[in-house]
């Protein structure tokens, strides 16, 4: 039996500007049915690649060489009005970010309705059920409700399950998945993987899809493409690929990588990618690699076969599984209780599709306490309640009923419901890192004056040492001092996420508040910023509240965990305890649906 033509071919691509390129030399092919992962960190040219195959191009950036084809024709170098029928149509795409993808202004159901009006031939009672049944496919809750809403009116996992559900509207031969399951829980992120594989072996969709969560990848795709600086490493069948990595680059990925069943914290990827416009004279990854030799220095190796089905662009690569050692601090002396959280209740009024405004209990009877130096992590679905717990405490959110308490220097005092009624020395001790450093970082302000804030409100800082003490707290997180006189944009995500780290220990808090922080990182710079949490609240003897849909994550950072189901806590206990030997059958259902890369 032949194997079917490929659908999708990639030739030699090469994306780039004046003196760089951001994609160079790619190629791969793909047939109906068949899914290709791409794999590598930040900046490696993935969302670059994937929008090629669009026919799309990011600002400043040129089709310098090489070729896309979908079914024999060309994608680069097309008009958007020749590619209008060919995009939605033949192929698709799901961004990063949901929000570029839906009209902020335009009901989610009326966009669906939409799509289907350019790719389908249905009436119009036939597209309001077909809109119906998208959004039932992708596990939106009242799908009914959820097609009137606007998409600022939903959570950041409905917007992104709504825009998968408008990829789907025109049946794309091709799919292209750029992080679909960023912010979704780990039982949503199951439906919506389990609904794609179901495309793929159902309806023969091809897809490409870009994911710093290797289990997505593992879960979804048959191979798996490495990039890094962007060239392509390694690619081959997925399993051999993670098990038996050929290039030091990807068995530091898999090494970097938490795992449930594996207590302490992932390996850090020592060092940081190259710049595109000062790339190394040899290997891109010698000046990071624990095993360079010379030769690695000056000859840059190209992909060639390691065997007969993968490529391997190294000089030694071999086939050896990835490392899985991780450090472990069990002997730390867990400190005496900083915060008393008892029978918490909070509720919030919600609208309905009739306009009628109706109480909505979120976080119902919780009862915690966190010691000093100690991480609790607080895990759940979306919708849990996880984020208002913290919101609570920060003095953000308004309890319905219960009580909560801080001790400081030996003396316990209950905690204002608000913040506008809390002492300065309670705002200061109750620091909040958000889930989206953008959201928290003024983008008109360098990293000095973010830090400067709360130093020269604290009073902890006189005016004449502000560079400095700003530099030391910069230093605390790996950012060099030249990071002081930047801008946001001018940073990284990981790079940004730092500062706001940075930011908040500013204060010198005795309790931080994380809030989902590692969501949108790569797993390089996630190892990294979970190292950085855990070192600094054991360094400065500070008590940490860890919020994350990630199950395997917080298993990598916290002393205890809390399970969250509807606003109740169901089980709570010593991470390995409840990881490995769970009681409650929700917790049980949640480390199920955890995604496992093979081992």
């Amino acid at each position: 039996m032949t194997a079917p033509s490929p659908r999708l071919m990639v030739e030699n691509l090469q994306i780039g500007g004046a003196g760089f390129l951001v994609v160079d030399r790619v190629s791969f092919t793909l047939g109906p049915g068949e899914s290709l992962g791409i794999a590598g960190e930040s900046g490696s040219g993935k969302s670059t690649l994937l929008l090629s195959l669009m026919g799309m191009m990011r600002q400043g950036l040129l089709h310098v060489g090489g070729s896309v084809r979908l079914d024999g024709r060309p994608m680069l170098g097309q008009s958007d009005a020749a590619l209008e029928p060919v995009r939605g149509g033949k192929i698709a795409l799901v961004p990063q970010n949901p929000a570029t993808a839906l009209n902020p202004s335009r009901r989610i159901g009326a966009q669906i309705d939409e799509a289907l009006q350019l790719h389908s031939t249905l009436t119009r009672i036939d597209r309001a059920a077909r809109v119906l049944d998208l959004l039932g496919r992708v596990r939106l809750p009242e799908p009914a409700i959820a097609a009137r809403r606007f998409p600022h009116e939903l959570s950041g996992g409905q917007v992104q399950r709504a825009a998968i559900a408008m990829a789907l509207a025109g049946e794309p031969d091709m799919l292209l998945l750029d992080e679909p399951t960023t912010g979704l829980d780990v039982t949503t992120q199951a439906a919506l993987l389990d609904l794609l594989v179901d495309l793929r072996h159902r309806d023969r969709v091809g897809m490409v899809c870009v994911s710093h969560d290797l289990g997505v990848l593992a879960r979804l795709c048959d191979r798996i493409a490495v990039m890094y600086a962007g060239a392509m490493v390694e690619e081959g069948p997925l399993v051999p690929v993670l098990t038996h990595p050929g290039h030091p680059y990807t068995r530091a990925l898999v090494a970097s990588i938490p795992r449930i069943g594996a207590a302490g914290l992932p390996l850090p990827i020592d060092g940081n990618p190259p710049s595109l416009f000062h790339l190394p004279t040899g290997c891109r990854f010698a000046p990071r690699c624990a095993l360079v030799q010379d030769a690695c220095r000056t000859t840059r190796p190209d992909l060639e076969l390691l065997d007969p089905d993968r490529k391997v662009a190294c000089l030694r690569p071999m086939t050896i599984p990835a490392p899985v050692t991780r450090p472990s601090d069990a002997a730390f002396a867990i400190g005496a209780p900083i915060l008393a959280v008892k029978d918490l209740s909070v509720g919030y009024a919600q609208q309905n599709m009739f306009g009628k405004t109706t109480p909505r209990q979120v976080v119902e009877a919780v009862s915690f306490t966190v010691q000093k130096g100690e991480v609790l992590g607080l895990v759940g679905e979306s919708g849990s309640g996880k984020s208002t717990i913290l919101r609570a405490i920060a003095g953000l959110a308004h309890p319905g009923s219960g009580s909560m308490s801080l001790t400081r220097d030996g003396e316990t005092r209950v905690l204002a419901a608000s913040s506008t009624e809390r002492s300065l020395a309670q705002l200061r001790s109750i620091q909040l890192i958000f889930q989206n450093p953008d959201a928290s970082l003024n983008p008109r302000h360098r990293v000095l004056d973010l830090l400067a804030q709360p130093l020269l409100l604290y009073g902890k800082v006189a005016r004449s040492q502000l560079r400095a003490k700003a530099a030391g707290l910069l230093a605390e997180v790996r950012l060099g001092a030249a990071t002081l006189d930047r801008m946001p944009a001018q940073l990284s995500g990981g790079e940004r996420q730092r500062v706001a780290i940075a930011r908040a220990f500013a204060a010198e808090p005795d309790l931080l508040l994380c809030d989902e922080i590692t969501t949108a990182l790569d797993v390089s710079v996630q190892a990294a910023v979970l190292e950085l949490i855990r070192e600094l609240a054991r360094k400065h003897d500070v008590a940490a509240i860890f919020v994350s849909h990630d199950l395997a994550v917080v298993r990598a950072i916290a002393d205890r965990i809390a399970v969250l189901r509807s606003g109740r806590i169901v089980e709570i206990g010593p991470a390995g305890d409840l990881c490995e030997r769970p009681v409650d059958d929700y917790t049980q259902s949640l480390i199920a649906s955890i995604l496992r890369i093979p081992a």
